[in-house]
């Protein structure tokens, strides 16, 4: 269910409390919840997973990302989030763990990233991000 992107961090579809457990035994040291509440009735809401990462001593932060796409400040929490993680795992998720994959990709282009490497290291995950291809040459363009 976690899928690996890079060393560092892993996305997922939408998590359980259970799954925080897995996560924390897994080595994981940080949950970013990447679903807006209440996106469908079978979701567990976040703060049930925020409660559980916080006593299972991982760190959690929401970036919710909605269908309207991505923002400028949400790659910036996104990027703030894996800078203070220092050397902590950092899980993903969402509904399917894409929009999770999407942010990282835009990210780490945006830090500079080659943008072939991410959209291999998504692939290797079994996700395609190569429909932002232009948007993650742009960011990394820009970081240079």
């Amino acid at each position: 269910m976690f899928k690996k992107l890079d060393n560092r961090i892993s996305a997922s579809a939408q998590i359980t409390v259970d799954d925080v457990k897995r996560a924390a035994a897994e080595g994981f040291g940080v949950i970013v919840n990447n679903r807006p509440e209440d996106e469908s009735p079978d979701q567990t809401p976040g703060s049930a997973i925020e409660a559980a990462a916080q006593a299972a001593g991982l760190e959690y932060f929401a970036i919710p990302i909605g269908h309207t796409g991505f923002s400028a400040p949400q790659i910036a929490a996104m990027q703030q989030v894996m800078a203070d993680a220092n050397d902590k795992r950092i899980l993903a998720y969402c509904r399917s763990g894409t929009r999770s994959t999407f942010l990282w990709s835009l990210a780490e282009a945006g830090n500079g990233r080659d943008p072939q490497e991410i959209v291999a290291a998504a692939a290797g995950a079994g996700y395609d991000v190569s429909h932002i291809r232009p948007q993650l040459d742009m960011l990394a363009a820009q970081a240079k």
